[in-house]
């Protein structure tokens, strides 16, 4: 990654657009497997390694869209803004990583169900839920340090509603909470690095979706992201109407405005 966004965004105002993203993560999407035992290697175990790259591939994207689930069609709409209008593709979790419901299921009932059969043992759940989400976990890193730059939507269901437009405040989800800590640590590429490796790669399928019914509040600091309004996505479209190149190079013109 080499900048991220802290968009307050609290309008539908790309909602024009959501027909376009919704059309190319339908492209992204590729049949998941859906028997464990392919899964299987030579010692009887699941191999951790095949049901990532599955369930939870990489994609080639330019831009890491950071979410509440709630805001699905928000992040799609500025996903299809971004594509019709710069030709540059996102990565929107909660399109493209919404089976790890699905994978958990798979393994609970095959190895965490009790000697009934009509509920689950707590303490294999346990150990199956880590193992899943560490596996989401590890590849929602790797897609930030991926994508060149991330927009993280700041609205009333990403941060609870009195921190919306802090920089600093507290959010009810763990993913996001995960993914803005992660913007901390992940490295820092030039985006001359990040088109190079674009150009290299080959275009790969994810997804995730997750509601949570217990309430635990994360603080999240969100000053190491650059303040972005939509005005402004307006004024970066405008200077870049002239301009007869598409794609990532257009992320320079973003990265001037804001003095990056």
């Amino acid at each position: 990654m080499y900048s991220g966004f802290n968009l307050t965004h609290q309008s539908d105002s790309f909602s024009r657009y959501q027909t376009d993203g919704e059309s190319i993560f339908s492209n992204q999407k590729k049949q998941v497997k859906s028997q464990l035992d392919s899964f299987l290697d030579g010692t009887g175990s699941l191999s951790a390694s095949k049901m990532q790259e599955n369930w939870f591939p990489l994609i080639n994207a330019h831009v890491f869209i950071s979410h509440s689930h709630s805001d699905r069609s928000k992040a799609v709409g500025l996903s299809g803004w971004l594509f019709k209008e710069f030709g540059l593709i996102s990565f929107v979790d909660s399109c493209v990583w919404g089976y790890a419901g699905d994978l958990l299921k798979l393994i609970d009932d095959k190895y965490c169900l009790n000697s009934t059969k009509d509920t689950y043992s707590y303490q294999k759940r346990n150990h199956s839920t880590s193992h899943v989400h560490m596996m989401l976990t590890t590849a929602l890193s790797k897609m930030m340090d991926q994508t060149e730059c991330l927009i993280f939507l700041n609205t009333p269901s990403s941060l609870t509603p009195e921190n919306v437009i802090d920089k600093n405040g507290t959010t009810l989800s763990p993913w996001i909470y995960s993914e803005i800590a992660m913007t901390r640590l992940i490295r820092r590429k030039l985006p001359k690095e990040h088109r190079e490796i674009i150009r290299a790669d080959g275009v790969k399928k994810i997804a995730m979706a997750m509601d949570e019914s217990l309430k635990v509040r994360y603080d999240i600091k969100l000053d190491h992201l650059t303040e972005l309004s939509t005005s402004e996505l307006d004024t970066w479209k405008t200077n870049c109407q002239k301009k007869s190149t598409r794609g990532a190079v257009l992320l320079d013109e973003l990265y001037s405005l804001k003095g990056i």
